[in-house]
């Protein structure tokens, strides 16, 4: 045919899947292998072009025919597809046993090579048609290539409806140009591309190559200095400054200078219950109303009318996510105005200022075994989660807010 070894290969196993060609040696294996392997060509009888559907009934008395000549040894899916059918098909059992029957008595009066060359050309039908269990068929269309495609299918006014909603969807959604698409992919890629360790070297060197742990030990979730690479990827997004707990803290505390962590404490609370213990979803639940959406509450939040009615028709039944929709406000509300206002603030830009770069390590051949001779365990991560829980708690209570009323009754007491 004129092509490559490979066009020619993938072809030739097109074929063998169809059931065209079948093999002679390995019959469950339906690839062209290129290695001396015996095929034979179909008989059209059993070609696919014929359109005849496979049924379970001739299935079964084909799965009959073998049992009868091998005296009930089949092999294991054969076995399994048996007993199915068996089953399945046991109102009908005895008229599919009486025609395996005939069929074996017709075919012992064959001269044994007919006999031999029919029996490989039904297995090879039934191998494409019924495949072994976990086996990829080229046939296999799921219930699609059991109907008639000749046949007008019928839709229902209920899959009318359903098509004419999907559509008008489709034509109100938002399209982009594929202009538009690809420099947003570009701008992304060169605005990561020096954060990525498969794209730019790690800083001072990577852990994995070179056994030194100080990549590590810079990059920790709470550290007092952070590198400047860091700090530089929390301008990318509000989601990257979000996802570093130190850029976090550092947010927090410029809110703090602002009088408006109530934001920023309800996101975080809001995270807690979606992500916390099924057992504490009430009473967190309550805790956070009480704290930032009662009339009146201490950190009271600010959002519109319809999400704080939601809300608070949600919290009576609550769920990991019925907190979505004001999380969702709060977190645009940050992202539009203070987000930037951080950028900007003397906070920020003492970070920049502040925040390290550390020189390479040109680590020599001896210098590398060493390290890897000195190689000691970190950290455990239980101990870590353990004292990052406990700073957290120390958070929440310095941040916590004050009860001007138990505090004067307390003076009073005194």
């Amino acid at each position: 045919m004129k092509v490559t070894q490979e066009e020619a290969e993938a072809y030739g196993t097109m074929l063998v899947a169809y059931g065209y060609i079948y093999p002679l040696q390995n019959h469950r294996t339906l690839v062209m292998c290129n290695d001396g392997s015996l095929y034979r060509f179909q008989t059209p009888y059993f070609w696919p072009t014929q359109k005849w559907v496979a049924e379970d009934c001739d299935y079964a008395i084909y799965l009959a025919k073998r049992n009868i000549r091998k005296k009930g040894v089949l092999e294991p899916f054969e076995q399994e597809h048996y007993t199915h059918l068996h089953t399945w098909l046991n109102h009908k059992w005895d008229f599919i046993v009486m025609q395996a029957t005939e069929q074996y008595k017709a075919g012992k009066e064959r001269k044994k090579p007919d006999r031999v060359v029919l029996d490989c050309q039904e297995r090879a039908y039934w191998i494409v048609n019924r495949p072994p269990r976990r086996t990829h068929s080229a046939l296999d269309y799921g219930t699609d290539r059991l109907i008639d495609s000749t046949v007008e299918e019928k839709i229902s006014f209920d899959q009318h409806r359903r098509m004419n909603i999907f559509y008008q969807q489709a034509i109100m959604r938002s399209k982009v140009k594929s202009s538009v698409s690809l420099g947003a992919l570009v701008k992304f890629v060169n605005t990561y591309k020096n954060h990525d360790p498969f794209l730019a070297p790690c800083l001072p060197s990577n852990p994995w190559v070179t056994d030194n742990d100080t990549y590590w030990t810079l990059n920790i979730r709470r550290v007092d200095l952070c590198t400047k690479m860091r700090v530089e990827r929390w301008s990318f997004s509000f989601f990257e400054l979000l996802s570093d707990q130190r850029g976090r803290d550092d947010f927090k505390s410029f809110l703090k200078k602002e009088f408006s962590g109530e934001n920023l404490a309800f996101w975080e609370a809001a995270e807690e219950l979606k992500w916390g213990s099924t057992a504490a979803i009430a009473t967190k639940a309550a805790v956070i109303f009480k704290t930032f959406l009662a009339p009146g509450a201490p950190r009271w939040i600010n959002i519109d009318g319809r999400t704080m009615g939601l809300t608070v028709k949600g919290l009576d039944h609550p769920h990991r996510y019925v907190l979505d929709g004001a999380q969702t406000h709060v977190f645009l509300l940050m992202k539009k105005d203070t987000f930037f206002r951080y950028l900007k603030s003397p906070v920020y830009k003492e970070m920049q200022k502040r925040a390290l770069n550390p020189e390479p390590h040109n680590f020599s051949e001896a210098q590398l075994e060493q390290n890897a001779r000195s190689r000691s365990l970190g950290v455990h991560p239980i101990t870590v989660w353990e004292q990052e829980e406990e700073e957290r708690a120390k958070a929440a209570i310095a941040s916590a807010p004050v009860d001007v009323k138990a505090m004067m009754s307390k003076i009073d007491r005194k």
